[in-house]
């Protein structure tokens, strides 16, 4: 009897709770989504149905209001459906919401204190010692070595693809190959060539992150929603394989550079500039890391160095592959778009005596206008996060967004919404032009906006138009024979093609290497 009477008090507690948890936004005046108890707008998600990103999407799609709210499980957050209002957010409002909300531990898990992660003053502190890694300079002086992995490419598709006649290919695998090349080489300073050994020690780090599997997915899960929860896995001692893989990789090619005085012009040399010196150099030509005792950062760590390093690998390596392929599909299914750019890219190289430097890259004006459509309609990560840092009012005043309220942007929603941009499914890089521009730029923010936005964007589009430059002088790019919207797989946060982006190419007579 006592047991029953437990259990009907247990199941009538547990009741009154879920039902509290999921009236948050009612309570409190904002207009919500039709919940499902207890996983909320995860629901899709936990069953396989959809991807994390894709979930938000339906939930944008679902409502017209400019601010929705929703549950992440059993955590109220905001979906922000309004370009100007989350525009605002990232730039003006800034202060109220400079945080991403999301696990970190700078001090007992450095690996964890990534830019992307790192919160308030030890967000802006780090920024600012970071930025001199990524000015024009210093991206020139790394293009060579992003080149040579783009050389690479063409060699192993010059032995992959048959001498006459083309082949399907899945043109997203290629480019994830190619982008892990080149962070391995631009970021880490390391000499891999994954065409030719896909076994080596980088590449099989890398096929450790962001698995489809319960371990990683419950990792992933818990430092995006449950900061608590993650800090009390890495207190038992959780490890996670490709943290602590990357973690001593990078040890030891740092104790090999000290040992040695090895110089690189890559992203770990700066780093270690920064530990010894203080900060990063704003002379493009000195790379020098001789370590300075009077400016010498303590507090930056070889750890705290590694954790910097991973969050390029992991945000830059899929970008860059993704957004390659992306535009080779659209192309391959628009033929005018694909004729465009290849008359673009062959007129500035014969303006530049047939060289691929780091200014022609900028000069294709065209291949950029194709890097923006593509990053609209497939942004790479499908959302934006941050949380309320500092009560915000809203609707003139009348609702108020309390501190440590998550805030979540549908980027996806925002670039396919016809409001904000005309006909969103078709691809048309000159709606970025100033005589066919008709959208609104507020909606517009592949990268983030603001403050916040991806400190490594420039590099990121760089190295993708490298990749582009040289498929498509190198090889016939075959027309799709129909239309089709591609597909995206319903595990991860970055919009992941479900069974790839098939293209198909072939040899071209009078190669440009």
């Amino acid at each position: 009897m006592i047991f029953i009477f437990l259990v009907i008090t247990a199941t009538s507690l547990l009741y009154v709770y879920l039902k509290w948890t999921f009236s948050y936004w009612e309570r409190n005046g904002f207009p919500s989504t039709g919940t499902s108890i207890p996983f909320g707008t995860l629901d899709a998600v936990c069953r396989g149905k959809r991807s994390f990103g894709m979930a938000i999407y339906d939930m944008y799609l679902s409502c017209k209001d400019p601010l929705v709210g929703i549950y992440l499980s059993l955590r109220p957050a905001l979906l922000v459906r309004d370009a100007q209002l989350a525009h605002d957010m990232l730039v003006k409002d800034f202060a109220s919401f400079h945080d991403r909300g999301v696990y970190v531990d700078e001090k007992k898990d450095p690996m964890s204190a990534g830019l992307f992660a790192l919160k308030g003053t030890d967000w802006k502190t780090m920024r600012h010692k970071l930025s001199p890694s990524f000015t024009t300079g210093k991206l020139k002086a790394m293009f060579s070595t992003s080149e040579a992995v783009g050389d690479k490419l063409v060699a192993h598709l010059n032995a992959k693809l048959p001498q006459e006649g083309s082949m399907e290919i899945d043109i997203k695998k290629l480019m994830s190959i190619y982008a892990i090349d080149i962070i391995g080489s631009t970021i880490f300073g390391l000499d891999v060539d994954s065409f030719a050994d896909p076994k080596n020690e980088f590449y099989s780090i890398s096929k450790t992150v962001n698995r489809p599997i319960f371990k990683d997915i419950i990792r992933g899960t818990s430092s995006f929603l449950y900061p608590k929860l993650e800090k009390f896995f890495v207190a038992i001692g959780w490890k996670q394989e490709s943290l602590e893989d990357m973690k001593d990789l990078v040890n030891r090619t740092i104790v090999f550079r000290e040992q040695n005085n090895v110089i690189r012009r890559d992203m770990l040399q700066l780093l270690l500039q920064l530990r010894n010196t203080g900060s990063i150099s704003s002379d493009d030509n000195m790379w020098s890391a001789e370590k300075n005792q009077s400016n010498y950062l303590k507090t930056l760590s070889n750890d705290l160095i590694a954790g910097q390093l991973f969050l390029f690998f992991v945000a830059g390596y899929e970008t860059t592959a993704s957004t390659a392929a992306f535009t080779l599909y659209e192309m391959a299914q628009n033929p005018d778009v694909l004729a465009k750019a290849q008359e673009n890219i062959q007129r500035t190289l014969e303006k530049h005596d047939g060289k691929l430097t780091y200014d022609a890259i900028q000069d294709m004006q065209y291949l950029e206008l194709c890097l923006k459509e593509t990053a609209r309609k497939y942004p790479a990560l499908p959302l934006l996060n941050r949380e309320c840092t500092k009560d915000y009012e809203v609707a003139g005043g009348k609702l108020i967004i309390k501190q440590g309220t998550p805030i979540i942007i549908s980027l996806i929603g925002l670039h396919r919404d016809e409001e904000y941009f005309p006909d969103p499914l078709r691809y048309f890089p000159e709606r970025f032009t100033e005589e066919h521009m008709n959208h609104n730029p507020a909606a517009y923010m592949p990268f983030g906006e603001g403050p916040r936005q991806c400190i490594a964007a420039r590099m990121g589009k760089v190295n993708a138009k490298i990749a582009l430059v040289k498929i498509l002088i190198n090889y016939n790019l075959e027309t799709l024979p129909e239309k089709r919207e591609i597909e995206f797989s319903n595990h991860g946060v970055p919009l992941i093609a479900k069974g790839g982006v098939p293209v198909k190419l072939s040899q071209k007579v009078g190669k440009f290497a």
